[in-house]
């Protein structure tokens, strides 16, 4: 294990053990303890890691000529260098498996030194070493094995120069190579040499570097692009590996070279660029030492892959260090890993199509127009005269004439032969679009010959730039518009033809940017394009060809019968060819590209373009739906493109041209979308009665995206108000309404309605929503204030537009994105707020119609946090949000629609036909819309929705809202039942949702508003519980005999009979689930690998919490400490929970907890009644004293867990005393206890139990006489002062602050250099929900007779709270508990990671989860239970409800964040 290397080093210096190992603590490393072999390996291809004796490195790791910036400036600020980490890394794995490896560090001299010329830099390091390890005594030169890296970059001076050029810039590269391999292999004696490409490192662009030397030896010409790039890039890797492969330095049996994966500069935080080497702060210079570790564990993993086998290296996760397997126990090499070195190439049989690249035109009238033609409708191919083309290397001929494997002549742009513009020779050799064009119109222009860039003149109208994405394209276009306007040959009255083929690159790209490469902005970039042609270049017919079905090119990818350059092909595609079958990334992949294509046509579709008689946009879909090409044996044909097997050959861009005029002449709506490319492909002619090219006129094609009216028809006669008006809520006619209001979340706030796309889910379009909207009218928007509206045209409240709660425009809507019905009270007292103080509303004399709908969200998050988003704390939120309504709003009916079923949601996501955005189905629902079929978060959101729905039935039918005439609460349950609409076909109907296909779209919100609108028309007893979106729904109108909104009075509706209550509990135990309790196999060493079993000591620090005071209800004198939740030990498990009961489960003989009330059986409790954070050292000492004299225990190995506790009394004594209270003694109090343990205590898990926010102890103090007498002497500071005073915001603050610095404490590292010593914070008291009882009050039966202190019940909630939070992740932490009791809430441990959380265990540093004390001054704990220690009564607990608005403990994903827009 890393905790045991050893490290010996020929340098006199090296790094103490704890440093040279600490950034190795993150990696998983599971191999065993290797005996050291007899008889070390005599051949390389058998070489063990244990056989290894000397580690060494030599590199050039050059900084880019002319930058600012020297590599070496920023290694001696990190103070190490690549070479320094790589070797001293991998020393330390090999000396897991012999102890002795040496490591022999780069000469001070060298480290890190630029040569101007690598070989002569790389020889003279080689040649340097090699001198240090001869005469180094520690190394058998002779025998010993050594472990050479040499990273070699493919950097060079030759950058944008000609093909041959380049051509000598690669055989150069590989000579240079060969002299330094050539003189290892000759003067060093058993050797295994890594060879490492490093060029990423170096410099940031191999093609193109802009300095003044390139420039003047290579006549550069401008930029590359990043296809040349990875083109060049791959061609010098492929040149090395050909070179190992040859055999060259494996003619001896004790030396070989082994080309590794290349390492990639991307995931540093130190990056190259052209300006030289940038860091972007010192944190992010600091942690590169670190990432240098990274890659040289991922050098060693791919040592133990045989080849065909080896991975890229990848950063972004916690590396698990590979071992040796027992049935490859040596390193690979070429010859044990079987591996033949090139694929032998698939020979197929060519037809005539693809040996000839010529086409016969069999078209008779060839003929212009009688006169040049006035409309594009009205356009005969020969009466084109100019062509132009627009888009990426695919149109700029990249390859597209290279011969066979020649992969680094795809470099050069074959315009002449490009499909859509290349003009070479004539059609009957060369098949181009431009080439037939030249059938009907010889006198054509535009068109490109030979080769060259889109600068030079062979390339004319081609302006196509290889590598380009939808955002150059403008840029292209506006070159294009010069050169025309400029070409005296063309008059700008001619017609032209201009194709426009772009977005491969795009989805090749999109992983790494999704924003930057999003569907929308790859339709505004071509919108922004196709704007400036119509507007600027008049008579233009514009092809813009579907983007290409992608994905169909992981076939030729995967296909094992070709000789396609893998690697090349990733490089040049990486997020459609590094990405695995069925994952989720794949999913994105497929909708981003779908997305692409329908938003394209959408554009197309919308008629932009169609304005004008002399200008239109058709696409033509002919590579829509393509497949790959296959070889008469089914296998993919490689033939149809170049060598690097991504562009297209010639081939393939003679099909693609036949496949476009094709196109060209189909009618919009009949055009071929899914072209078979090895299919012989015959030209069509235009016909005597069509001879025009075909545009969405003369094809009498009538574009689909018509705006739809949402709007629907209301046939009641009687629409008339209560005459006299109405008294009573149960004869309450619609018109009767003049106030309409709403609460919820998205769903009401609106978000997406309107959106056409998914950046755009930002948007609430509150005046479209449902339940609350009014834009416009019911004539064209469905809501239920525009329903109201036609009864009622003086109505108030709705909201309209678009914009957040806050917006004077969203009036009564106070619904919030992303809300859970825990922030429901919030909007409900904001709502009142505004309906009292605007001046339109009479508040006691108008009828008010709130429409509340939440619960989608919890139920999203349920399985994450089940007690949580409980059907107890469900119902106890809204029923708090009711009460609100009840006491404080008069006239009103509360519309309260039931929780949603959001279960078939999912089959939106699960259904591919659907073309949903599967990939955010994590971050919209992931207990739902994620994870597998019959999941058990499926069956537990099931579960939950149920008991939601009864729960709120319930409530509601208790009567509880039924006191007086003038208010109740209709439950109205039409989406109990929820349907996904299908379309004919049978899958979902994504037309009622929006881009997300989570949100309804207006479709639906205008559904769900039919529906809800009948629904409150219904009697109690007689509405419907199940919803379909394609259900024909026809607006309801009140009966003469029913004019009323339904309630359960004007429906003779009685509700049921409340159930009788549970017998009561007779105990407060738990049961223990858990069937692993076993100790782990040998007693761990690590706290970071301890087991519950593992422990056999407990004790505990604290106040009167600790001794149990109150455990027994009615006497509050006595401390029951063998009760007491964190040390007593008093009956079992199954009668009391306490942390010693649960312990015993796994190991019963664990020793130190408490019985009883007397201190002689108190054990390891050293607690005391009235203690503050001052009286902690004297208990700490006294319980190492109390350990280190027990007989019972083996003070040096047994395993210990120690509970602290204490903060309540410093607090409510503080404004007695601030100095002896301050923030700083509370801290430097409990550092000085801690510290004790940390010095004294060997084999130690210490629990510090969060302090608390205690300044709701006003409320309950306020709750009876007799708690507000107590409590005032309990707690003087925080109940004393008045409401507002500054005196109880100083207190509050200085509660805030003794929370901070706790947590800057526990994670300051201070005691991290401990193997066997950890100190976790543990948070659950953080954010508790106060319990209560069926009338909405306190629920005492958590506490004792004073209302401070605990029960028996009270305590078994810590225990168990305290036990679950031990085993959840550092981070992951549950920072509440709900007290709700439940016998089997135990967790269990992760079977992975069977082991108490530590911060290192659960992946984190030292430093990440500091608190800092810049956080918003504002409580973020909703109701808080607070320790009090009274000063007469000693220490009293108080269980403390906050008045302020409820406010959602912190997630530790800022997904959860981000996503609020999208969530409902």
């Amino acid at each position: 294990m890393f905790g045991s290397f050893s490290h010996k080093t020929g340098n006199a210096d090296h790094l103490e053990e704890q440093r040279k190992l600490k950034a190795l603590r993150s990696f998983q490393f599971s191999c065993e303890q290797a005996m050291l072999p007899e008889t070390p390996s005599s051949s390389v291809h058998a070489l063990r890691p244990a056989d290894i004796k000397t580690v060494a490195a030599i590199g050039s790791l050059q900084r880019t000529p002319g930058s600012g910036a020297d590599h070496e400036d920023l290694l001696k600020r990190t103070g190490k260098s690549l070479l320094e980490v790589s070797v001293e890394t991998l020393a330390a794995l090999i000396s897991s498996f012999n102890p002795s490896v040496l490591h022999q560090s780069p000469p001070s001299a060298i480290k890190g030194a630029a040569a101007d010329n690598q070989t002569t830099g790389l020889l003279h390091q080689a040649e340097e070493i090699v001198n240090l390890m001869k005469k180094n005594q520690m190394v058998d030169f002779q025998n010993d094995w050594k472990l050479i890296t040499v990273f070699f970059s493919a950097e060079n001076l030759c950058s944008s120069c000609a093909s041959t050029q380049l051509r000598n810039c690669v055989f150069d590269n590989l000579e240079e190579l060969k002299a330094v391999l050539d003189f290892l292999y000759k003067k060093v004696q058993k050797a295994f040499v890594n060879l490492v490409d490093s060029t990423e490192l170096a410099t940031s662009c191999l093609a193109c570097q802009d300095y003044n030397n390139a420039r003047n030896q290579c006549d550069c010409v401008g930029e590359r692009s990043t296809v040349d790039d990875n083109i060049l890039r791959w061609s010098y890797r492929n040149a090395w590996e050909k070179l190992l492969k040859s055999g060259r330095y494996d003619q001896k049996d004790d030396f070989t070279v082994v080309l590794q994966p290349t390492l990639q500069e991307r995931n540093l935080l130190l990056r190259p660029v052209r300006d030289g080497f940038i860091a972007t702060s010192e944190t992010q210079v600091k942690t590169l030492e670190e990432y240098y570790t990274f890659m040289a564990v991922a050098l060693w993993n791919n040592m133990m892959e045989p080849f065909g086998q080896k991975q890229p290296y990848d950063f972004t996760e916690v590396l698990r260090v590979q071992c040796p397997s027992q049935e490859n126990p040596y390193l690979f090499t070429y010859r044990n890993s079987n591996y033949s070195s090139f694929p032998e190439t698939t020979n197929t049989k060519d037809t005539s199509q693809q040996r000839i690249y010529g086409t016969n035109i069999p078209c008779f009238d060839r003929g212009p127009s009688d006169t040049v033609p006035f409309s594009v409708h009205n356009l005969k191919p020969a009466d084109i005269r100019v062509i132009a083309a627009l888009g990426d290397s695919l149109t700029a001929g990249n390859g597209a004439a290279s011969k066979p494997h020649d992969v680094l002549d795809v470099l050069t742009q074959y315009r002449g032969v490009s499909w859509s513009i290349g003009g070479n020779e004539n059609i009957s050799t060369v098949t181009t679009l431009a080439n037939i064009l030249r059938e009907f119109n010889p006198s054509l222009i535009g068109y490109s010959i030979g080769t060259g860039k889109e600068t030079t003149d062979n390339a004319a109208l081609n302006q196509a730039v290889a590598g380009s994405h939808a955002e150059d394209v403008p840029a292209q276009v506006r070159r294009l518009v010069n050169l025309m306007k400029n070409d005296t040959r063309i008059n700008m009255t001619d017609w032209k033809l201009i194709t426009l083929f772009i977005g491969g690159n795009d989805l090749c790209e999109f992983c790494n940017n999704p924003v930057q490469y999003s569907p929308e902005n790859y339709t505004y970039n071509l919108q922004t394009a196709l704007d400036i042609l119509h507007r600027e270049v008049p008579r233009a017919f514009v092809n813009l060809v579907t983007v290409i079905s992608i994905t169909s090119l992981r076939e030729l990818y995967t296909s094992e019968s070709n000789s396609c350059p893998k690697l090349l092909m990733r490089l040049l595609c990486p997020c459609v060819l590094n990405i695995k079958d069925n994952s989720t990334e794949l999913k994105k992949l497929i909708y981003f590209n779908r997305r692409y294509q329908e938003r394209t046509h959408q554009l197309v579709e919308s008629g932009r373009y169609d304005t004008t008689d002399d200008f239109t946009v058709v696409m033509q879909p002919f590579l829509t739906n393509v497949k790959m090409p296959k070889t008469q044996e089914g296998l993919p044909d490689s033939s149809y493109f170049a060598p690097d097997c991504f562009h297209f050959s010639q081939k393939s861009h003679s099909q693609a041209a036949r496949a476009l005029w094709n196109n060209m002449l189909e009618p919009v709506g009949k055009k071929t979308d899914n072209q078979e490319m090895e299919d012989e492909i015959v030209l069509k002619c235009p016909s005597e009665a069509e001879p025009f090219l075909r545009t969405y006129k003369n094809s009498n094609y009538t574009y689909s995206n018509q705006t739809p009216n949402y709007g629907s028809q209301l046939l009641c006669e009687d629409r008339s108000p209560s005459s006299p008006p109405a008294t009573s809520v149960h004869t309450l006619k619609p018109a009767d309404v003049k106030i309409i209001a709403a609460l919820g979340d998205s769903l009401t706030a609106g978000t997406g309605i309107a959106s056409d796309n998914l950046l755009d889910l930002g948007t609430q379009y509150r005046g479209l929503s449902w339940s609350i909207g009014g834009d416009a009218s019911l004539q064209n928007v469905t809501t239920l204030p525009n329903i109201l509206r036609e009864f009622n045209s003086m109505i108030m409240g709705y909201s309209t537009g678009t914009g957040s709660a806050n917006d004077s425009n969203a009036f009564l809507n106070q619904a919030i994105p992303g809300a859970e019905a825990e922030h429901l009270p919030a909007q409900a007292r904001n709502l009142l707020r505004l309906m009292e103080t605007d001046p339109r509303i009479d508040f006691s004399a108008d009828w008010k119609l709130i429409t509340v709908f939440i619960g989608a969200n919890d139920l999203c998050n349920y399985c994450k946090d089940s007690d949580h988003y409980s059907a107890v704390n469900f119902t106890s939120r809204i029923r708090e949000t009711l009460d609100i309504l009840h006491k404080q709003v008069p006239k009103a009916l509360v519309s309260l629609i039931e929780v949603m079923d959001v279960l078939p949601l999912r089959q939106l996501f699960v259904n591919t036909e659907a073309q949903c955005p599967t990939y955010m189905s994590d971050y919209m629902c992931s207990c739902v819309l994620a994870g597998e079929e019959n999941s058990p978060n499926l069956a537990m959101v099931g579960e939950a929705t149920r008991a939601y729905q009864l729960e709120i039935r319930r409530l509601v039918e208790s009567g509880r809202y039924d006191t007086h005439e003038n208010f109740t609460v209709i439950i109205q349950p039409f989406l109990r039942n929820l349907k996904v609409p299908l379309d004919q076909d049978g899958h979902p109907d994504i037309s009622y949702f929006s881009p997300d296909c989570f949100h309804p779209s207006q479709k639906g919100h205008s559904q769900l508003a039919r529906a809800l609108w009948n629904t409150m028309l219904q009697p109690v007893d007689q509405k419907g519980d199940s919803f379909d979106f394609t259900d024909d729904i026809v607006l309801d109108c009140p009966t003469q005999n029913k004019p009323f909104l339904g309630t359960y009075k004007n429906g003779n509706y009685t509700y049921p009979p409340v159930e009788p209550t549970n017998e009561p509990v007779e105990n407060w135990g738990s049961d223990l689930l858990c069937s692993e309790r076993a100790p782990s196999s040998h007693v761990p060493t690590s706290v970071h690998e301890l087991r519950p079993a593992d422990i056999k000591v407990i004790g505990a620090l604290g106040d009167s919490l600790t001794t149990a005071v109150g455990a027994k209800a009615t006497d509050l004198l006595t401390e029951w400490r063998g009760r007491s939740w964190s040390i007593g030990g008093d009956e079992t498990l199954e009668i009391q929970t306490t942390l010693p009961n649960i312990l015993k489960k796994f190991n019963p003989n664990l020793f130190g907890f408490s019985t009883g009330s007397s201190k002689e059986t108190a054990g390891f409790n050293a607690a005391e009644g009235g203690a503050t954070a001052r009286n902690m050292s004297a208990q700490a000492h006294e319980l190492v004293e109390l350990m280190r004299s027990s007989s019972k225990i083996n003070f040096k190995e047994d395993w210990k867990l120690i509970t602290v506790f204490v903060g309540g009394n410093d607090l409510c004594q503080y404004c007695l005393d601030k100095e002896t209270y301050s923030v700083q003694k509370y801290v430097k109090h409990l550092q000085n206890t801690l510290d004790i343990f940390y010095e004294e205590l060997p084999r130690v898990f210490v629990n510090v139990v969060e302090i608390l926010e205690i300044s709701g102890l006003r409320q309950i103090a306020a709750s009876s006489l007799e708690c507000t007498l107590a409590a005032k002497d309990a707690c003087p500071c925080f109940l004393n002062p008045e409401e507002n005073s500054s005196e109880l915001q100083e207190i509050k603050r200085v509660n805030r602050d003794f929370q901070a610095e706790m947590l800057q404490l526990l994670n300051s590292g201070r005691y991290e250099e401990r193997e066997d010593f950890a100190v976790v914070i543990q948070p659950f008291f953080r954010n508790t929900l106060l319990p209560l009882d069926s009338n909405g009050k306190p629920d005492l039966s958590f506490f004792a007779a004073d209302c401070f202190h605990f029960s028996a019940r009270g305590y078994a909630e810590m225990a168990m709270a305290l036990w679950n939070n031990m085993l959840e992740p550092v981070g992951e932490k549950q920072t509440y508990n709900n007290f709700t009791w439940d016998r089997s809430k135990l967790k269990c441990p992760n079977p992975e990671k069977p082991f108490l959380s530590t911060l290192r265990n659960s992946g984190f540093g030292n430093s990440d989860l500091i608190l800092k004390k810049t956080e918003p001054s504002v409580p973020y704990w909703a109701v808080i239970v607070a320790a009090v220690a009274g000063v007469l009564a000693g220490s009293l607990l108080i269980w403390v409800v906050s008045g302020g608005r409820v406010t959602r403990h912190q997630r530790k994903a800022d997904t959860e964040n981000s996503i609020k827009m999208v969530s409902l």
